[in-house]
C-alpha cells in the first residue's frame, strides 16, 4: 500500500462546531509526554475498543453517510478539505492525518505498519472499522475486527478503481516508473552472429538518418556504438591474412639466404666472355656484388665463401678481368688470381709519357695520337698540383706524373678520364711520400726538382738495390765547384729523352755538341723537368741518398752498376767493359 508519510498534523475541533462533544472524547488522556497528532495538543483516546458497525449501502460515496444499527455516521469536509466523520453521540472519526502519524509511529516504533479496513481511511483511501488499542501506551495497538473477522476488502482486487481521497489531497497520479535501461551489450556484429548485414542495427532516426544518433549528441548524450559491416571486418580478414603471408613469404627467403646454401652455378662458365672493372680497396662483397650485377656468378654469398675457402683469395686486387658468365664462385676466384684474367692496362716505372700514350690509344680503340692531343691541350685541367705548372722549356708537361700501376682502362673510355686517374693515383703517393717537405733538407728548390732527380735515378738505375747510391751521384754532381764534374751531371739518359731513344753506343762528340736543355751534356744541371715516371722505389731512394762519396756508375751487365767515387776509377771499369763487347 502507499504510504503517505507524516503531515503536519490537523488543529483540534473547534468548540462552536455543532459536532463537537461536549465530553471531549470519552476517553483518558495521553500519557504524559506522548505527542499528540492533533497540533501538539492533548487528546483523549477510549479504553476500551469501540466496535462500530456500518451498513452495508455499497461503495461508501464521498460526502454521504452510513446506516450503523440505528446509529448515522456524518461525513462531511472541513474548511480545509479534508474529509471528516461523526456519529450520532457526537464522536468524530480520526482522520488521514491522524492514520499519518500512526504510521509514523508504528514505522519507527519497530511494528510492522498495518492496513486498516474499519471505519477509517487507511493509506491507501480505503474505508473500514477503526480498532482501538488495548494498551493506552500504544493506542494504535492491532485488535481483532469486529465479530471475529476482518471486513472484506472491496478495494483489494486488481481490478477494483482507486478509493477516493478527499479533495485536499487529490493530485495527479505519479508517471509509472521507467526501467533503468540495461547496461549495453557487448556488441554482436551480424557478420560474426549470422544476421543478415542489410538490416539496421538500431531503428530509423525521426530525422531521416540510418541508426538514429551515434555517438555523442550535440548535448552530450551517449549514443550507440557505431557497429562495423560485415565487409569491413572481411577487408581487415584479409589485410591480416595478407600481411601474414608477406611475413612468412619473406621470412622463408630469409631463413633460405641465412641459413641455406647460397645459389651458384656450375661449372666454369657459358662461353660467354665480359670484362668486370673492380675498384680499388673493393673487398670481398663489393667484387661479389659487381660480378653478379655482370651476371658471372649467381650470388654474392657464394663468391664471398669461396673467397674465404681459397687461400690466396684475399690477393685479388683492382683492375679489369675478362671472365665468362654463368661461372662457379670458386671458378671465378681462381680466373681471377690467374694472369689469363687480368686486362689492366699496366704502366712499368720509367716509361716515358709518350709510350704510355700509345698504349691507352690501342687499349680504348682510338686512332694513334688521340691521348698525347689531349694531354697537350688539356693538361691543365687533369688535376696537376701548383708545383708542377709554368714550367719553361719543357717537351710534356704530364711527364712524370702519369704514375706507374695497375689500371681498369676498357673500350668505351674517354682518354681524359684516363689521364685524369693517372694524376690523382700520382699525386696520392707524391703527398704520402713527402716531396713538398723533404725537397729543400735534399738542397733543391722544390719537389719539382725533386720528382725531376727521381726521373734520373729511374733512368740510370737497373735494379733496385742501386736507387740510393745512384741518387746520391746526381746530389754529388750537382755541387757547384765540385772538384770531379764542376756542377754537369751528363747523364745519357737525358739525351736519349729528347732524342725519344733507348741507345748505350754514344759518342762523345754527339752529345756534347748537340744543344737541348735536356742534354746534360751539353747543359749544367738538372733537365727542366722529369724525363720519365719514376716509381715507389726510385722515390724512396732519392729522398734517402747513401753518404758514401759516389760519382760515378756504369753498368756492365745491363742489370747491375758499379759505383766508383773518382774518374780514374770509372776509366778503369769502362775499359773493362769495351774490351769484353769486343772479344763477343
Amino acid at each position: 500500500m502507499t504510504e503517505y508519510g507524516r503531515g503536519p498534523g490537523s488543529e483540534p475541533w473547534h468548540p462552536e462546531d455543532p459536532l463537537y462533544g461536549d465530553g471531549g472524547w470519552g476517553g483518558q488522556q495521553t500519557q504524559e509526554g506522548q505527542q499528540s497528532p492533533y497540533g501538539g495538543q492533548p487528546q483523549h483516546y477510549p479504553q476500551q475498543s469501540q466496535q462500530q458497525q456500518y451498513g452495508h449501502w455499497g461503495q461508501h460515496p464521498q460526502g454521504g453517510f452510513d446506516q450503523h444499527q440505528g446509529q448515522q455516521q456524518y461525513t462531511y469536509y472541513d474548511e480545509q478539505g479534508r474529509l471528516q466523520y461523526a456519529d450520532g453521540n457526537g464522536q468524530q472519526q480520526y482522520d488521514q492525518q491522524q492514520y499519518d502519524q500512526q504510521q509514523y509511529d508504528q514505522q519507527y516504533a519497530g511494528h510492522a505498519p498495518q492496513q486498516y479496513h474499519q471505519g477509517v481511511w487507511d493509506a491507501s483511501g480505503s474505508h473500514g472499522q477503526v480498532p482501538y488499542a488495548a494498551d493506552p501506551g500504544d493506542p494504535y495497538g492491532q485488535q481483532p475486527a469486529a465479530y471475529g473477522g476482518e471486513q472484506p476488502d472491496f478495494y483489494g482486487t486488481e481490478d477494483a478503481f482507486p478509493p477516493p481521497e478527499p479533495p485536499g489531497r487529490r493530485r495527479d497520479p505519479e508517471p509509472e516508473a521507467q526501467p533503468e535501461p540495461a547496461a549495453e551489450e557487448e556488441e554482436q556484429h551480424p557478420f560474426f552472429t549470422g544476421a543478415d548485414d542489410d538490416e539496421d542495427d538500431t531503428d530509423d532516426d525521426p530525422k531521416g538518418r540510418r541508426g538514429g544518433d551515434r555517438g555523442k549528441d550535440a548535448k552530450g548524450g551517449k549514443g550507440t556504438k557505431k557497429r562495423r559491416t560485415g565487409t569491413a571486418c572481411l577487408v581487415v580478414c584479409l589485410v591480416f591474412g595478407g600481411g601474414a603471408a608477406t611475413v612468412g613469404y619473406f621470412g622463408w627467403h630469409f631463413f633460405k639466404n641465412r641459413f641455406g646454401a647460397s645459389p651458384d652455378y656450375a661449372g666454369s662458365g657459358n662461353g660467354e666472355s665480359t670484362n668486370v672493372e673492380i675498384p680499388k680497396g673493393a673487398g670481398g662483397y663489393d667484387i661479389g656484388r659487381i660480378l653478379k650485377a655482370a651476371g658471372v656468378v649467381a650470388s654474392v654469398d657464394a663468391f664471398v665463401s669461396a673467397q674465404a675457402a681459397n687461400p690466396d683469395g684475399k690477393a685479388i686486387q683492382d683492375g679489369v678481368y675478362t671472365l665468362q658468365k654463368h661461372m662457379s664462385a670458386a671458378s671465378a676466384v681462381e680466373l681471377m688470381l690467374s694472369p689469363k684474367s687480368h686486362n689492366n692496362l699496366v704502366i712499368a716505372e720509367g716509361l716515358r709519357n709518350s709510350a704510355i700514350y700509345d698504349m691507352i690509344d690501342k687499349r680504348l680503340e682510338v686512332a694513334k695520337g688521340t691521348t698525347a692531343s689531349v694531354a697537350k691541350q688539356d693538361y691543365k685541367a687533369l688535376g696537376l698540383p701548383k708545383w708542377a705548372l709554368n714550367h719553361a722549356n719543357l717537351k710534356d708537361p704530364l711527364e712524370g706524373f702519369l704514375y706507374p700501376s695497375s689500371y681498369a682502362v676498357a673500350k668505351g673510355q674517354k682518354p681524359k678520364a684516363v689521364l685524369t686517374e693517372m694524376v690523382a693515383r700520382a699525386n696520392e703517393t707524391y703527398q704520402s711520400l713527402g716531396l713538398e717537405k723533404k725537397a729543400t733538407s735534399l738542397g733543391l728548390d722544390g719537389p719539382w726538382q725533386l720528382l725531376t732527380v727521381a726521373s734520373l735515378v729511374q733512368a740510370e738505375g737497373t735494379s733496385h738495390d742501386d736507387f740510393r747510391k745512384m741518387a746520391e751521384v746526381v746530389y754529388n754532381r750537382l755541387k757547384p765547384g765540385n772538384p770531379e764534374t764542376y756542377g754537369a751531371l751528363e747523364f745519357d739518359s737525358t739525351y736519349n729523352y729528347v732524342k725519344n731513344q733507348s741507345k748505350i753506343d754514344l759518342s762523345i762528340a754527339e752529345l756534347r755538341h748537340y744543344n737541348n736543355p735536356y742534354n746534360t751534356y751539353y747543359v749544367k744541371g738538372l733537365p727542366p723537368g722529369p724525363i720519365d715516371n719514376p716509381g715507389e722505389e726510385a722515390l724512396r731512394g732519392t729522398l734517402d741518398p747513401t753518404d758514401d762519396g759516389w760519382y760515378y756508375f756504369i753498368s756492365t751487365d745491363g742489370k747491375t752498376s758499379k759505383f766508383t767515387k773518382t774518374l780514374a776509377e770509372h776509366e778503369k771499369l769502362v775499359n773493362e767493359w769495351n774490351a769484353s763487347r769486343k772479344k763477343s
